[in-house]
């Protein structure tokens, strides 16, 4: 009997829908343009396409469905958030205004931030008081909490944020108001001990500000999504993709949504880390490049690493510090504008410029031909060749060459360039935009990218792919079957899994065994609890430990992940000596006369991974066939060559193709520069490798 799994992935342009059957491997796709105003339409759309090519019916889909999805990121980013409101500790309302004093920038004196997400005016304040060591010294008292509650009704809130000053080290005042005003309003409420229960106070603040301000939003979605998927009579439960590369049920993520700031893109660098497994490389670069953004992600030893140091809603792309500091863990990956439909201008200084602002899905690059004007790195790939109009998506969607001249044509007359050489001029400059962020990314992690392979995916990753791989002398490209959608394949080879943290701050050898212990089986319960309500049996679930560490004094602590089991898997002298290896790795140094403390206690808490195989294929040794020639052009100064275009599911194991080339498929065109040579799989990966 068939074993089929659906994975369901909104991106910024189109939203995509992936089927496999457990049993026999086969994999089954559809890709659809997002619908931004109405998110859900785009959705049904994507499944009912995947359902309908697969021959499958909803009541045959008995596992659960997995969704990852862009719509928290966008809603901050784009402002459209609830009319939230955030309750604090006397004398502390303008915390959200007052960030931590760092100025990104020190030299500019029109500093700009992201407006809070939730506004002085709708700020209110408590009198209640809890010390640093936990202490509790103001209780409010229930008359204080209903004249609040007042307050909030004459405000119309719609999401209510409670974050109190050393909540962290005892959360009784918050819990307290929290739950008072969670019984006296209609709306949802959010304590800042459960979504971010961590030393430093405007990270806390604003992560618990953000997760209110979404609430409304993703709360509302993910009930429709829901009714929706019980009236198809599809047969399984749904979970969501988080940040940190796991799945949750869609209960605990309407009450977190702050943790599904990067669902999507974690689920690309999941999939990434499972390739990396498939193909025995401990080191691969993602690349995933789809209509609106481009991001990168590491891999080592077949992992993605983690980061608890996440900002989101930057007013300046590449400038730390500009946007939100959310404390929540997440893949560690660089996101830049620079997808399909990143819009090409010519700057004050007469430069060219790519993005961040994209066409989107509404309207759309010009060639969509659905009322977009501006010029973006898709018109110019069509303008180049590298894609064929007449066969994008399939030919279900034909593109307007017209139109993309045309949009081009304005760049050009600024540049005093001809169309081409401008398009030429526009993939040039995002491909080296790319390969600048993921190179960046690397050095801030002490690695180096050359020599190291890509795997490219999303649906304009494998078009670029080969002109990024020269640009960071990698000399080895990944092209995974149905890499335009591997961000949907990568929710379903992800385990259900809640990362938690309490900071807890003692020197270390002032930890007494039992107050560590306490703490962590505190952690542990919760972990059960949400793991339990996405279907995960208590004995299936899996510990894993760390902490952030200092020595005594500093500002700023590194991540140390000791271990897994049921207990503190490690001793102190174990640790200290893992926290001066990691402090010398970094810092070049240690300081062997300060003693070490730790500030936070980290919990993961994660079910087994899914059983999920890609049956191999044997080689056949078939030469593959041309399906006919189209004129591209691989640089701005070069004349057009007339390449020969495969279509890759004709392509058989075994199969060698020397570039140039385009290869095709419904979702996604591989452009094969000269010097490259590609051969197919196993697995029917198209592996392309430099030839000097």
């Amino acid at each position: 009997m068939a074993d089929w799994r659906l994975a369901v992935d909104i991106g910024g342009t189109f939203t995509d829908a992936v089927l496999i059957d457990g049993e026999s491997g086969r994999v089954v796709v559809d890709k659809t343009l997002s619908t931004p105003s109405h998110p859900l339409e785009g959705v049904k759309r994507g499944v009912l396409g995947a359902l309908a090519r697969a021959g499958v019916t909803p009541g045959e889909i008995r596992a659960p469905i997995v969704h990852a999805t862009t719509l928290v990121t966008n809603a901050l980013i784009e402002g459209k958030i609830a009319r939230a409101t955030l309750v604090t500790t006397l004398g502390f309302a303008d915390t959200l205004l007052i960030r931590n004093e760092h100025r990104y920038d020190m030299y500019d004196l029109q500093i700009e931030f992201p407006p809070p997400p939730i506004p002085r005016d709708r700020t209110f304040e408590i009198d209640e008081r809890v010390s640093s060591d936990g202490t509790v010294r103001t209780v409010p008292d229930r008359a204080a909490i209903e004249r609040l509650a007042g307050q909030l009704r004459a405000v119309d809130a719609e999401a209510v944020a409670v974050c109190f000053l050393n909540s962290y080290a005892n959360p009784a005042n918050e819990r307290a108001v929290a739950a008072g005003l969670a019984e006296l309003l209609d709306v949802p409420v959010c304590a800042s001990n459960e979504i971010a229960p961590q030393i430093r106070e405007y990270p806390r603040m604003v992560t618990t500000a953000c997760n209110a301000s979404t609430m409304p939003v993703i709360g509302p979605y993910l009930e429709e999504f829901q009714r929706w998927l019980a009236e198809q009579g599809f047969g399984g439960s749904l979970l969501i993709m988080l940040s940190n590369g796991g799945v949750v049920s869609a209960d605990v993520a309407a009450k977190n949504p702050i943790r599904m700031v990067e669902s999507g893109p974690a689920a690309g660098a999941l999939a990434g880390s499972w390739y990396a497994r498939r193909l025995d490389e401990p080191r691969l670069l993602c690349f995933d490049m789809g209509g609106t953004t481009a991001k990168s992600c590491l891999i080592e030893d077949f992992e993605a690493e983690l980061t608890t140091d996440f900002e989101i809603a930057r007013m300046y792309r590449f400038k730390k510090g500009s946007g939100f500091p959310v404390t929540v863990p997440s893949v560690d990956l660089v996101e830049i504008g620079a997808g399909g439909g990143s819009i090409a201008r010519v700057d004050d200084l007469g430069l060219l410029k790519i993005g961040p602002d994209s066409a989107g899905a509404e309207p759309g690059p010009a060639c969509y031909g659905r009322g977009g004007v501006n010029p973006t790195v898709t018109d110019s790939d069509v303008v180049l060749g590298n894609l064929d109009p007449g066969f994008f998506l399939g030919g279900e969607m034909v593109l307007d060459l017209e139109a993309a001249e045309h949009a081009i044509g304005k760049v050009s007359a600024a540049l005093d360039t001809s169309i081409v050489e401008t398009a030429g001029g526009v993939i040039e400059l995002v491909d080296q935009n790319m390969a600048a962020s993921a190179r960046m990314h690397a050095v801030e992690r002490g690695a180096d990218l050359r020599g190291v392979s890509l795997i490219a995916f999303g649906g304009a990753g494998p078009v670029h792919a080969c002109g990024v791989a020269e640009l960071l002398d990698s000399p080895r490209v990944i092209f995974p079957a149905n890499a335009s959608v591997l961000s949907a394949f990568g929710a379903l080879v992800t385990p259900v899994r809640m990362d938690l943290a309490r900071s807890f701050v003692r020197r270390f050898d002032d930890v007494a065994d039992a107050d560590r212990e306490a703490l962590l089986e505190e952690m542990r319960a919760e972990g059960r609890r949400v793991l339990a309500s996405a279907g995960v049996a208590e004995g299936d679930v899996t510990f894993r430990y760390g902490v952030d560490a200092r020595y005594q004094g500093q500002g700023n602590e590194i991540t140390l992940w000791v271990g897994t089991g049921e207990s503190w898997p490690t001793t102190s002298e174990e640790l200290l000596a893992q926290f001066s290896e990691q402090y010398r790795t970094m810092y070049g140094m240690t300081i062997p006369d300060v003693a070490v403390e730790v500030v936070t206690w980290r919990i993961s808490a994660f079910g087994s991974d899914p059983a999920l195989t890609l049956h191999g294929l044997e080689p056949t040794g078939a030469v593959p066939v041309a399906k006919g020639t189209r004129p591209v052009r691989f640089s701005r100064s070069a004349p057009a060559v007339d390449v020969p275009v495969y279509q890759r599911s004709t392509l058989e194991v075994g199969a060698r193709i020397e570039g140039p080339a385009i290869i095709e498929e419904r979702e996604t065109t591989t452009v094969l520069r000269p010097t490259w040579v590609a051969t197919v799989d196993g697995d029917s990966s198209l592996v392309a490798e430099r030839v000097q």
